[in-house]
């Protein structure tokens, strides 16, 4: 068994309040669960403005299948119109 663990911190400069910043993540976090079979959350910087901190992990058999579902995480939420992928790290357990 193998989990891969990715942190990503996200910038978000058109959120003007800490409910607007809410809607956005909300949404994000849902789509990625639902795309990637993931879980996700806001770990960090919860009442900071226009930065965000999510965790995602994956457990699979195989750490290269793990590795290929976060770079396609990495990837969706580099698409997003929304956020900014500002950094993140991944770590194998």
């Amino acid at each position: 068994m193998v989990t891969v663990v990715l942190r990503i911190r996200l910038d978000l400069p058109a959120v003007d309040s800490l409910k607007g910043k809410r809607r956005i993540l909300k949404s994000l976090i849902t789509r990625l669960r639902n795309d990637f079979n993931i879980s996700v959350s806001e770990v960090d910087l919860q009442d900071q403005l226009r930065v965000a901190v999510l965790g995602a992990a994956v457990v699979s058999n195989s750490g290269s299948f793990g590795h290929q579902v976060m770079a396609k995480v990495i990837s969706r939420i580099g698409s997003e119109h929304e956020v900014i992928l500002a950094d993140y790290i991944t770590e194998t357990y």
